[in-house]
């Protein structure tokens, strides 16, 4: 098996935490790309980055291999790498902590407040878990093994090293991590429980909701059992079986038991960024697994509690950080 080349170290450094863009010039067999300039002005039309790459090759902040600066006149060069840094815009701050659950040489497992995205994504680039770990704990080379929702609470695990990225992912992928979750909603009694949620679920490119295809072939399956009713709400211990976009807010609510809080299930609403009210009542509490590097058996529980559950009127109004046990 011939393995892929390499590509040339970066000639940028993170900044806030945060790897510069990659890019590699795909082959060009019409010649349409008489030079750089015009590669990327096609590449980046009519989207947001169109005028930001265009002050980028101005302002000399696109390199090439060896932080070679690029111009927009230079020859076109079919499988050449170039980087650089994007234009951070201002972020609303995440008031709320990471906590470190475990560390050691390889492995890194965080419990992730509400409201944080996981990785960089669409606006929220330096308001992640992954800047902010990066930068705290001086870990630059840190990198995510699965992802969290940025409106999910609990439990997400990082490899430490690069060479022991692909194992830690492949745990994921090949769903060898036992993963749990707690989440408050409704409670309907003339429903039955334990029950299995099986269905198929797709989410389109750009469509904040996925969405469930009556009579497809099913590829979400989520375990739902019911531990506690109080107030007409219900405490729930949800184990996922497979690992679909929004599977168990998807579920639920297929239920009709939409989780507190959901700001896109049964209907997509659009609060404030900053608005840390009425956090998701979801929380990816265990995680459960025989490390792929050390060979160590692992069970994390998340320290929080889902705040609506005791106190209703504090999670209405109050900011979004969840209790702490003990």
């Amino acid at each position: 098996m011939r393995r892929r080349a390499q590509p040339p170290p970066s000639p940028l450094p993170q900044r806030a935490g945060i790897d510069p863009v990659r890019l590699r010039l795909p082959p060009d067999p019409d010649g349409a790309w008489p030079d750089l300039g015009s590669y990327l002005v096609a590449h980046y039309a009519g989207g947001p980055g169109a005028g930001a790459v265009a002050r980028l090759l101005d302002a000399g902040r696109i390199l090439g291999p060896g932080g070679r600066v690029l111009h927009a006149r230079d020859p076109y060069e079919p499988g050449g790498y170039l980087w650089f840094h994007r234009d951070l815009p201002a972020e609303a701050p995440v008031p709320f902590a990471v906590r470190v659950v475990y560390r050691d040489a390889h492995l890194l497992v965080v419990d992730k407040p509400h409201f944080l995205a996981t990785t960089p994504r669409g606006s929220h680039v330096t308001q992640t878990a992954l800047a902010r770990l990066r930068a705290e704990l001086d870990l630059p080379s840190l990198s995510p093994a699965h992802r969290l929702d940025r409106l999910t609470a609990g439990l997400v695990l990082f490899s430490v090293r690069p060479e022991d990225r692909g194992a830690y992912q492949l745990l994921f992928q090949q769903r060898r991590v036992y993963k749990e979750y707690e989440a408050l909603a409704p409670h309907d009694p003339a429903l039955a429980f334990p029950r299995t949620v099986r269905s198929r679920i797709e989410k389109a490119r750009g469509v904040i909701a996925a969405a469930e295809v009556p009579g497809g072939e099913p590829n979400a399956e989520s375990l739902v059992e019911l531990t506690g009713a109080s107030g007409g709400l219900g405490r729930y211990r949800l184990t996922p079986h497979t690992g679909r976009t929004h599977q168990l807010r998807v579920h639920m609510n297929s239920l009709g038991l939409p989780i507190l809080g959901d700001p896109v299930y049964p209907r997509v609403t659009d609060p404030a960024p900053d608005d840390y009210r009425r956090p998701l009542q979801l929380l990816a509490r265990v995680l459960e697994f025989t490390d792929p590097v050390t060979g160590i058996g692992h069970r994390f529980e998340s320290g929080r509690t889902l705040r609506a559950w005791h106190d209703r009127a504090a999670w209405e109004t109050g900011p979004g950080e969840d209790d702490w046990a003990g």
